[in-house]
């Protein structure tokens, strides 16, 4: 398989004259050609941190970002901007949470993909540009006269649609939706991802879909990557994990979350919060809050083990080959 993107041991710090927050630490994992991966986890795990690191979107004065992000043979977090301006859109492409806010409320959507448009692709006329982008709104099922509206004549629906055809505008091998249906209702949030599923087959689309809904995951992604408090916990095909979950983190967030097959039980929260980020944690960052943590796991972190089936687990319990069964 063709491996798109590979991280090793990234790590992304933001820091101000009084402390440093580990936004992210030592992420680990490779996507492959095809793959949609859904990334998910509470609120401030670091997954939109992650995001941002990869396409370098931060502000490096206040953000120190460590390791290697491979994409295509060219690691991302030691380009220069101009050559980051390179690949994005083209090479890698992302889709924000709130696209209300991602366009600009006074000018045309024409105008906005214009201007987009133009910087890969400098001579493209106004109907070669046009043209491409009426066949992406009929893709996301979204009528030509979308083109020429402006964004307050729309939905919040219209608007996602419309954030996700300007980000396939240059054919990029990978897309990162962050949180890109979770201010839309359940009905549309449904369309939309049965619309990305489509399009990933017909356009050989690579995906990272980021997430702190679990249903998105199991109904758009082949693959899950859990994540907490900036590090990655288990790391897996979503038939395996859903159906077998191993980190205690990864059970937890199943447990919260109400199953539509079966019997109905008792949904339970994990107790507890996130850790304070600008402290150093000498054990296993989960193991506060883990109902399976032992003296060991609060007094050593643990190793990223490979299970037989393939996943990633960061889990004391598991690096001598135990099983969660």
């Amino acid at each position: 398989m063709e491996e798109i993107l590979k991280l090793k041991d990234v790590n992304v710090t933001y820091s101000n004259k009084k402390k440093q927050v580990y936004a992210v630490r030592n992420a680990t994992f490779s996507i492959y050609k095809g793959d949609s991966v859904g990334i998910v986890g509470e609120s401030g795990s670091g997954k939109s941190t992650l995001a941002m690191a990869l396409l370098r979107l931060h502000n490096e004065k206040s953000v120190r970002i460590e390791g290697t992000a491979e994409f295509e043979g060219k690691n991302l977090l030691a380009l220069t901007q101009e050559e980051m301006n390179a690949i994005r859109w083209s090479g890698i492409s992302v889709v924000f949470q709130k696209a209300m806010n991602a366009l600009s409320p006074v000018h045309r959507i024409s105008t906005q993909v214009e201007d987009i448009y133009h910087v890969h692709e400098p001579k493209a006329g106004k109907e070669e540009i046009e043209k491409r982008m009426v066949n992406l709104l009929k893709l996301v099922n979204l009528p030509e006269r979308v083109y020429h509206l402006y964004p307050h004549e729309m939905s919040g629906g219209m608007l996602q649609r419309v954030a996700i055809a300007i980000s396939l505008l240059h054919n990029p091998k990978l897309v990162i939706f962050d949180e890109a249906t979770t201010a839309l209702d359940v009905v549309t949030q449904g369309q939309i991802l049965e619309e990305v599923v489509q399009m990933e087959k017909e356009m050989d689309m690579t995906r990272i879909m980021i997430t702190h809904d679990m249903s998105v995951v199991a109904a758009s992604c082949n693959k899950v990557a859990v994540m907490y408090a900036g590090e990655f916990m288990e790391i897996g095909y979503v038939k395996d994990i859903f159906k077998n979950p191993m980190h205690p983190y990864t059970q937890g967030l199943l447990a919260s979350f109400p199953s539509l097959k079966g019997e109905n039980a008792k949904l339970s929260a994990i107790p507890g919060f996130l850790p304070d980020l600008s402290k150093e944690c000498d054990g296993c960052i989960f193991a506060p809050r883990c109902p399976k943590a032992t003296k060991e796991c609060r007094q050593r972190k643990p190793k990223q083990t490979e299970t037989k089936d393939g996943r990633m687990v960061k889990c004391i319990l598991y690096e001598g080959g135990m099983s969660n069964e």
